[in-house]
């Protein structure tokens, strides 16, 4: 079999794939895109002739849009805030359940992992019943320090604190596992040579734990703040972008526009403009662990 045939047989099975990923990938991207600079709406679906190109207006627009610098705050608030701390909790974590101190590891970790996999319907009933101003256990248990209850999810200044929290809880399980995939590839010899040369548990984790864990944590970094900026089941189920759309992410303003309001030409801009945020903030993370 020469090469030429190699590449055929390579291809033909490649093809349902690649034909796969442009049909329900890359071309909902383009059209998305095209729209974009359209009037599209709802009236249009059945009428295409009534779609007008607008140009750049739907991005001017967002220029001067209150409501999406306010949803792009939120959001940017969002992933400064929860993304290191999940970052930071499933690091420790990770370092914990990979000792050799730490018994019954397989029960630990399939506990961490439980609410990754647990439907956030469900999550978001039991942190519902957390936050509850009255009968919520989190604000009993800051009875019992003498601190007055606290509305959490009806405060605009607590809301999306309480949403973090709720988020972060469930999800810091994954990245948990990938760090301590990472974790179990780094050589024991180093940690060997660490202890002969009279190193602590405090330098081994500076000197060789956290070098070693760059790759695993450039990569964790990347899809937690890709997650974080598409945040929306979270504030969609617990709060619905409230209260004073203090919660409302950038990814639910889009939604509502696009299938509340069917303001789609508007609505695929703003997620372009996210696209382009996401692109460049994965850009300088790249940098950074270059230059570092």
């Amino acid at each position: 079999m020469n090469a030429k045939n190699l590449k055929y047989y390579a291809f033909m099975f490649l093809a349902p794939a690649l034909i796969s990923i442009f049909v329900f990938f890359f071309l909902p991207v383009i059209a998305s895109f095209l729209i974009s600079f359209t009037d599209f709406d709802i009236y249009s679906l059945n009428h295409p002739e009534r779609i007008r190109f607008t140009g750049f207006q739907n991005y001017s627009k967002l220029l001067n849009d209150p409501l999406f610098w306010k949803a792009l705050g939120n959001t940017f608030l969002y992933v400064i805030v929860a993304s290191p701390l999940s970052i930071l909790i499933s690091l420790i974590a990770a370092i914990s359940l990979n000792s050799k101190l730490v018994k019954f590891k397989s029960v630990f970790r399939l506990t961490f992992f439980m609410p990754v996999v647990t439907t956030l319907v469900a999550v978001a009933i039991v942190w519902r019943f957390i936050y509850h101003p009255r009968f919520g256990i989190l604000n009993y248990a800051l009875g019992l320090a003498g601190i007055e209850p606290l509305d959490w999810l009806g405060d605009p200044h607590y809301a999306l604190p309480a949403i973090i929290i709720m988020t972060v809880w469930k999800n810091f399980g994954y990245n948990m596992i990938i760090f301590i995939a990472g974790l179990q590839n780094i050589p024991d010899y180093l940690y060997e040579a660490a202890i002969l040369d009279g190193a602590n548990k405090f330098q081994q984790l500076r000197n060789i734990t956290i070098p070693m864990l760059a790759p695993t944590t450039l990569f964790i970094s990347i899809i937690t703040m890709i997650g974080f900026f598409q945040i929306f089941a979270e504030p969609y189920v617990m709060t619905q972008g409230g209260p004073l759309n203090s919660t409302l992410s950038i990814v639910l303003y889009m939604y509502r526009e696009g299938f509340r309001w069917w303001n789609m030409g508007y609505s695929a801009a703003i997620a372009f403009v996210l696209f382009f945020i996401i692109f460049v903030f994965t850009l300088i993370q790249f940098k950074i662990k270059r230059v570092t």
